[in-house]
Formats: structure tokens, C-alpha cells, sequence
């Protein structure tokens, strides 16, 4: 199309020609080879040289009126240069040459070459499906764009009138307290002003009698000291009655006084407790319409329980954490930290991490309001424990029978592959209640995985034997059964689409295409009974569990050995699921005993996490929050375990 958008410029007057620059003059000519534009004297050029002079070459007047495919450029095959490239290889997925369906896609069973348009047409077909698909999902986008700017303008006035009653509550409370404060500044001023007076009373009365008291001594004195005989004999007896009247009257010489303070009837650190609960923000949420979902717990773990606040239309609704309140109680009734923390789509994670096993009780309120169900119930395990258990052994809903294969879907979800049954069945992953079901067929299904593009591949040995790809709703897509298949097992698939299988009777792993071609097989001569397979894209290593060897093997994705676990003593023991963590540790289940055990990326042991106890362990499975999940044959279950 670029190619088209410049042939049709050059058909414009004055555009200069891209070889000489516009040296010699303007375009005139368009090399339907080279994508360029050329000038009257470059194309004279062109036409000379014996590497360009059998290219195609477009006069000015036909780029005014021919269409777009006039002016595509050509492509070549890389090896065989001067061969246009005008088939499609369907196999190997490949544009080829009519030269390259002599040799290399030889027409047959291994090849089939046939006419590029047959399949471009196709694939147009695809891509306007797509294209309708792109433009409903367009105008869904566009819709949902409008309902977002409508809730931002409510949201910039919600914020204007939160703002503003923020303002209003919290200047009546500065009100208040400034009120209070000017009561108990005059409830002081009039104490002391009452203290003051009573004080002043009692003082004119003590001055009163110090006064008397002072002028008896005085002229007691002056009798004592100067008086003549006669005169003591006159006054002596009045002097003395009135000095013992004053020295025997009871004089009250206490003020009755006592100094006042001011207290605290609450203290500044309760006030403070308090404080935090005035005021806050109310949200568009319906407390009983709110969903509450709890999580397995393990001690000594991060536990996590997930809080969805809902609307009046029964949605999610964002709300802030602030808003949602959460405190846990252990056994012993001690309060256990708790953190809330805010997600998307409405959801509140509040995390935990119990330190010991047994009942404990979470409340969960919003807007200071109780949510449905809280306090809710919370049974934390140990960590051997298993936390959930999936099915038991039947054929009906939520039951299993011989399960094999597990692996989680792309809404989080665990499938299982039950060999007797003939079924892959959905659980939820957190609850471990049965979602769906979907018939597979095949004699045997084995194992299974999730593409990226979250569609299931399952295999099947016996009869009818094969790989077969599934929709997300379990319809049979398509079925890959090439000669190199004989006994499918375990099963994973690349970010590319290619696919890994064991093959327990080929005793290697095959490397395939998407379509189940085979690339190469890895592990011959290695291996004696290849079951399962995991791959760590990121070290381009594929990993083998060979069931009677005692071993899981790493190979490249070339098919060179590196290192293998086991094979030791009993560190391994009839090892079958595999599965790889987040840092690309090596996580094995042993059929033989049930342990599932940890080695780091270069095979050196790290721990064993659990000893399952449904019985007969095959297939596991990683959660991406950190749950192994073990498929259990003679147990007729899943069990679920707390990795990290």
C-alpha cells in the first residue's frame, strides 16, 4: 500500500526522481521491482544494467489510471533470486518459489504448495470477519469513552460539592471548639474572680482583729512600762480582762481556699482517636449488594481476602480504601494487622498474615457498615495442609474420575483433564466449586495446556490418539495427528504457538509447529519415559519428567542435554508433573511417594514443599498467586496447596 501511495505522488507533476534526486529532471517512471520513482534518464539507466533491466517499468500515464496492484513491489525468493515468490507453502507456513516446490516443498504428504491468491483470499475473509469484529468493539469503546467523560464532569462537581461540606463540617467543629474554649476561659475568670473575693473578705476580717490586738498590746505596753503605782492599781484589772478576752477569742485562720486547674476531661491522645472518625467519604456503594470473596489461608503466609464494592446498579464502583474498614480477630481473640489495599475494577484486597492455625473472624465494613456475611469465618490451615479439594470420585457435576492433566485457564481458573470421564472440567480456583465441562475425545486425554490465546490443547493416547485444540467454550477446533505422534502425554506450548509433547513409545519429547509439524525430536537416546514437559522460554530450556529413570531432564530447544534432577539416591521418585515458578525454579510432584519438590534453575535441590495426600499425584499446575494445584488419579481429586 506505501508502495502504491508513491507510484500515485509520482504520477503528480513536478516529484523528483529517488535515484538521481531530481538531478536530471522529475519522475516519469515507476520500477515495480525496486518500489522507486525515476526520472527519464535514470530508467534509460535501468533499462542497461544487467541486474535491473528485467524489472518491471510503469510510465506516468499508466500510474494515472491503473490500481493498486499494478504498483506493488515483487518479492523474491532468498534463494533463488531471480523467482518471483507465487506460492504459499501451507505446511511449513512459507511463501516459496516455483523453483523451491522442486526440492525443499516438494509436493506430498509433507508439503503443499499451492497458489498464493487461494490463500491471500482467505485470509482477506479473516480479516474483514476481524474487521467487523474491530468495529463493533469500536463503537462499544466508544460508548464506554462517553460514559467515562460523563462521570468525570459528575466527578469534578462531586469533588467541588464534597469540598465545599468539608469546609462547612469542619469550620461548625472549629466553631465549636473555639466556643468551648471561650467557656472555659470564662468559667476561670469567674472562679477566680468569686476565689478573689472571698479571699479579700477574709482579709479585712484578720486585719480587723490583728488591729485590736495591736492596740491592746500598744497601751498593755505603755501601763507595763510608764504607768505609776496608781495608775497600774486603776487600770491593771481592765487592761488585764481585755487581754484575756482577745487572747482566749478563737480567731478563723484558715481562707478556705483551695487552687483550682484546669483538666482534661478528654485527652488530647483520645481526642486524636476520635479525631480520625470525624468526617470521611461516602461512596455510591450498596453494602448488601457487595461481594466478599476469602481466599484460602496458610500460617506464616500472606494471606489475602477480596472485597468488590458494588453500586445501586449492582456493579463494581470505585471506591477509596479509606472507606473500607477491616479487623480480624485471631482464636485467642487477639486483633491481627490488617491491610487494605485498592485495585481495579472496584476491588479492595485486605491482606493478613495469621500466626497460627484455627478460626479466625474477619469483620468487613463500608461506610461504617456492615457488608453481608462479615464476620466472616476464616479456617487457616498449616502449611502441609492441603487448603482446597477439588471433586471426589463420580461422574456428575463437580465430581472426577481418574483426573490427569491440570492447568490454569486465562480467567485464573483450573482445568482438569479426566482420563475416565473423557471430559476437561472448570473449577473456580478460589472456591473450588465446578464451572463447565467439555467432552474430549480420544481413548486416553492426558494432558493439557492453555495457548495464549487461551484455547486448550489437549492430548489423547490409544486409540484414536492426537492433539487436539479446543475454543475457550470447548469446541473441537482442530485435530493434529502427523506421523511423529504415537503416544502423546504431557503437553505445553510456546509463546509462539510451536508445541512441546512426550511421547512415551517415540521416548522423546517433538518439538512441534502450531499445526503439530514436527521441528525435531529432543531427547532420543535420553530418555526411557518421557511423561511431562515444562519450558522456561526465558533460558530457551525444555524439562522432561522420565517416570522409570527417576529423573527430569533439561534439554535446549535445539535438543542438547544440559543437566538432569534425580537419578540419586531417592531424591526422585517416579516424578511426573512439572511445573516452573516465577523465578524459575523447577517444581516436581513424585508419583512414587507424593512429595512435591523445589530445585533451583540449575537443578541444585531447594526444599520439599508439600507430601500430597489425595493419592497417585500426576498432573501440577502453578496459580499465578502462588497455589500448587495436583491433579490425583487414584484419589479422584485435585488438591490445592500454598506454595509461597
Amino acid at each position: 500500500m506505501m508502495d502504491f501511495a508513491a507510484a500515485k505522488k509520482g504520477a503528480e507533476p513536478g516529484v523528483p526522481c529517488q535515484v538521481c534526486e531530481g538531478l536530471h529532471g522529475e519522475a516519469k517512471s515507476w520500477c515495480a521491482d525496486c518500489a522507486v520513482l525515476l526520472c527519464e534518464s535514470c530508467t534509460a539507466i535501468h533499462r542497461k544494467i544487467l541486474a535491473t533491466r528485467d524489472h518491471e517499468l510503469v510510465p506516468q500515464y499508466v500510474m494515472k489510471a491503473e490500481g493498486v496492484d499494478k504498483f506493488q513491489r515483487k518479492r523474491h525468493c532468498d534463494k533463488h533470486k531471480k523467482c518471483e515468490l507465487k506460492l504459499y507453502c501451507e505446511t511449513c507456513k512459507a511463501l516459496v518459489c516455483t523453483a523451491c516446490t522442486v526440492i525443499d516443498h516438494r509436493p506430498g504428504k509433507d508439503h503443499n504448495p499451492v497458489e498464493i491468491a487461494a490463500v491471500a483470499q482467505k485470509k482477506k475473509e479473516t480479516l474483514q470477519e476481524l474487521l467487523h469484529g474491530i468495529d463493533s468493539r469500536l463503537k462499544e469503546i466508544q460508548v464506554f469513552m462517553e460514559e467515562v467523560d460523563g462521570e468525570i464532569a459528575k466527578l469534578i462537581l462531586s469533588k467541588e460539592a464534597a469540598t465545599e461540606q468539608a469546609k462547612a463540617y469542619f469550620r461548625r467543629l472549629s466553631d465549636l471548639l473555639q466556643k468551648r474554649e471561650q467557656e472555659i476561659l470564662n468559667q476561670i475568670d469567674k472562679q477566680c474572680r468569686a476565689d478573689d473575693k472571698a479571699l479579700q473578705t477574709k482579709k479585712e476580717e484578720i486585719k480587723f482583729e490583728l488591729a485590736g490586738l495591736t492596740r491592746t498590746q500598744t497601751f498593755c505596753k505603755e501601763v507595763a512600762e510608764h504607768g505609776s503605782d496608781v495608775h497600774i492599781l486603776e487600770v491593771g484589772n481592765q487592761v488585764q480582762t481585755r487581754v484575756e478576752t482577745l487572747l482566749a477569742k478563737q480567731v478563723d485562720m484558715n481562707s478556705y481556699w483551695s487552687e483550682f486547674q484546669f483538666i482534661e476531661n478528654t485527652t488530647v491522645a483520645d481526642f486524636a482517636e476520635e479525631f480520625k472518625n470525624l468526617g470521611g467519604l461516602s461512596s455510591d456503594v450498596d453494602v448488601s449488594k457487595c461481594k466478599v470473596l476469602v481466599k484460602p489461608a496458610v500460617k506464616g503466609f500472606r494471606c489475602v481476602t477480596v472485597l468488590t464494592t458494588m453500586n445501586k446498579q449492582s456493579r463494581p464502583c470505585v471506591t477509596h480504601s479509606k472507606v473500607v474498614t477491616a479487623n480480624m480477630k485471631d482464636p485467642s481473640g487477639t486483633n491481627l494487622p490488617t491491610q487494605v489495599q485498592m485495585k481495579r475494577g472496584g476491588m479492595q484486597e485486605i491482606s493478613y498474615v495469621p500466626k497460627v492455625t484455627g478460626s479466625h473472624k474477619l469483620e468487613v465494613k463500608v461506610n461504617s457498615q456492615q457488608v453481608g456475611g462479615s464476620p466472616f469465618d476464616i479456617t487457616v490451615q498449616s502449611r502441609d495442609t492441603h487448603v482446597l479439594t477439588m471433586g471426589q470420585k463420580g461422574s456428575g457435576v463437580g465430581e472426577l474420575y481418574s483426573p490427569v492433566g491440570v492447568a490454569v485457564d486465562k480467567d485464573g481458573n483450573i482445568a482438569v483433564v479426566e482420563q475416565r470421564n473423557k471430559r476437561v472440567q472448570i473449577f473456580d480456583a478460589d472456591t473450588g466449586h465446578s464451572l463447565r465441562s467439555f467432552p474430549v475425545e480420544g481413548e486416553y486425554p492426558c494432558g493439557i495446556v492453555v495457548d495464549s490465546d487461551g484455547r486448550f490443547l489437549v492430548t489423547s493416547w490409544g486409540e484414536h490418539y492426537g492433539v487436539r485444540r479446543y475454543s475457550k467454550a470447548g469446541k473441537l477446533l482442530n485435530t493434529s495427528k502427523s506421523d511423529c505422534i504415537k503416544h502423546p502425554l504431557g503437553i505445553t506450548v510456546l509463546m509462539d504457538g510451536r508445541m512441546a509433547v512426550a511421547d512415551l513409545v517415540q521416548k522423546s519429547c517433538l518439538l512441534l509447529t502450531h499445526d503439530g509439524s514436527l521441528i525435531r525430536e529432543i531427547g532420543k537416546g535420553h530418555l526411557r519415559t518421557p511423561y511431562f514437559i515444562a519450558v522456561d522460554e526465558s533460558r530457551d530450556l525444555i524439562l522432561v519428567s522420565d517416570y522409570s529413570a527417576n529423573k527430569v531432564l533439561a534439554f535446549d530447544l535445539e535438543g542438547v542435554f544440559k543437566f538432569n534432577l534425580g537419578g540419586q539416591g531417592d531424591c526422585l521418585k517416579h516424578p511426573l508433573g512439572l511445573a516452573l515458578d516465577p523465578a524459575g525454579n523447577i517444581i516436581v510432584v513424585n508419583n512414587g511417594d507424593g512429595r512435591v519438590q523445589v530445585f533451583g534453575p540449575d537443578g541444585t535441590f531447594i526444599r520439599t514443599v508439600v507430601t500430597m495426600k489425595g493419592g497417585g499425584p500426576f498432573g501440577l499446575t502453578l496459580t499465578p498467586d502462588g497455589y500448587i494445584t495436583g491433579a490425583c488419579y487414584t484419589g479422584h481429586c485435585a488438591e490445592v496447596y500454598r506454595y509461597n
